[in-house]
């Protein structure tokens, strides 16, 4: 790795000597920038082992809603440790699971009423989509296996969910050989791509399980964003030809885009949703793939073949559901939609400069996700060791700068965030 920390003398002896055995996510290791040693973090801001503090601007990956080491969260995941940290979840069950399923299926909206517990966001689409082919399977349609999914599209990087993700301009390119055939198109973002969706449907449905989004946002693809008018035609499409309706909800859910959830801006209830990273308010992994009923009566019968034949070794983990039940108290109990609100307000203001610099494509906002698009980005690492310099951690992507910021950011760190990309844009930096 380029800029090797471990050999700095303010490296702590962990790091020196564990990061030459560590594989990093995203990153060519030859030339991939050393990662930075934290040592501690509080609120929205990481503290370094070199005595530098950041500014968080995203989040840990949109995870840390509510900001790190929250005390309520901490404090649930302190008394459950204590009580039990796990037991499986094949035979037996615990309060703090069933607890939460209950709160989940009260929150989101129509009769999504089954909630299947995982371990992170991909394996909850892989699950949203055995439920969804199994279920055709044991109605008597067994030549319903594929999905209908959209360009710019990202849902994971395990197997199944990189088949429905973009492989044609997505991270996941060098593996379509690898992966099963579904149809990639383009979203229905307009009058015209609708009609040509429907007419490709009405043609295919006889093969298809159903259909996959990340409603609102498409989030690793390139934060584009799309209106609530496309979720109300994916909904109508899916109920003309039969088909399953799936809203990948695992970076838009908890009150990112400035709604519980991303399907209320459209009144849609999809068939299955799949939830995670914010789901636990960053403190532990936990997904959740949430069914209705209509889905889980197809698994409902005498004849064990019917059942569904999925479980993780860590499903339900006591612990992050302990921190998952506190995460929803944070949003019982604290404004975070008006928070999500008054971020937008201040992401609008502080990027709004950015949009008559050179090499700016586009500045867009929704809810707390403030991204500056750029023509191009010709060196990400010089870009994201910018901005440490600045004080903050930002991690573009592609060609896009972002922000994601925990909800509870005080105001003069979400100025300070917005300064440094206005400034380092307007340099031309990377």
């Amino acid at each position: 790795m380029t800029g090797d920390t471990s050999k700095n003398s303010l490296a702590p002896d962990w790091y020196a000597g564990g990061i030459e055995h560590v594989w990093l996510p995203y990153a060519q290791m030859k030339t991939a920038a050393a990662p930075l040693p934290v040592v501690c973090t509080q609120g929205s801001r990481i503290f370094l082992a070199d005595g530098r503090e950041l500014i968080d601007g995203v989040a840990s990956w949109w995870t840390a809603c509510h900001g790190y080491n929250q005390p309520h969260i901490r404090r649930a995941v302190a008394k459950q440790l204590k009580q039990m940290p796990h037991v499986m979840f094949g035979g037996l069950a615990h309060e703090q699971a069933l607890t939460l399923a209950r709160r989940l299926t009260a929150l989101l909206p129509g009769d999504l009423t089954r909630v299947f517990f995982s371990d992170s966001g991909s394996v909850a689409v892989e699950v949203a989509m055995k439920m969804a082919i199994q279920y055709w399977i044991n109605r008597g349609a067994r030549g319903r296996r594929q999905f209908v999914a959209f360009k710019g599209g990202y849902h994971g990087d395990t197997t199944g969910a990189m088949a429905v993700s973009d492989t044609e301009d997505g991270m996941h390119a060098l593996f379509a050989g690898l992966l099963p055939h579904h149809h990639i198109v383009d979203l229905p973002d307009s009058e015209e791509r609708a009609a040509a969706l429907d007419k490709f449907l009405s043609l295919r449905a006889d093969g298809i399980a159903g259909i996959i989004i990340e409603p609102l946002v498409q989030g690793a693809g390139g934060m584009k964003f799309h209106e609530p008018t496309v979720l109300k035609r994916l909904r109508a499409l899916a109920d003309k030809y039969d088909l399953l309706l799936i809203f990948d909800e695992i970076f838009t859910g908890f009150g990112r885009t400035g709604t519980m959830f991303a399907c209320e801006a459209a009144g849609v209830t999809p068939d299955i949703v799949t939830l995670s990273k914010a789901l636990t308010g960053g403190t532990l992994g936990l997904a959740a793939t949430i069914a209705t009923r209509k889905v889980f009566e197809a698994f409902w019968s005498d004849d064990p073949a019917k059942a569904l034949m999925h479980g993780p070794s860590y499903m339900a983990n006591a612990l992050a559901c302990a921190a998952a039940n506190a995460s929803l108290d944070l949003f019982e109990r604290e404004p975070r939609l008006r928070q999500v609100a008054a971020i937008s307000a201040g992401l609008l203001q502080g990027l709004a400069p950015c949009r008559n610099l050179r090499g700016v494509k586009d500045v867009r906002v929704k809810g707390a996700i403030g991204v500056v698009e750029m023509q191009r980005i010709d060196n990400l690492d010089a870009l994201r060791a910018r901005f440490v310099q600045e004080g903050v951690f930002v991690r573009p992507f592609g060609n896009v700068i972002y922000l994601t910021p925990a909800f509870t950011i005080a105001e003069r760190d979400l100025s300070t965030l917005t300064r440094a990309v206005a400034k380092l844009v307007g340099e031309g930096i990377g």
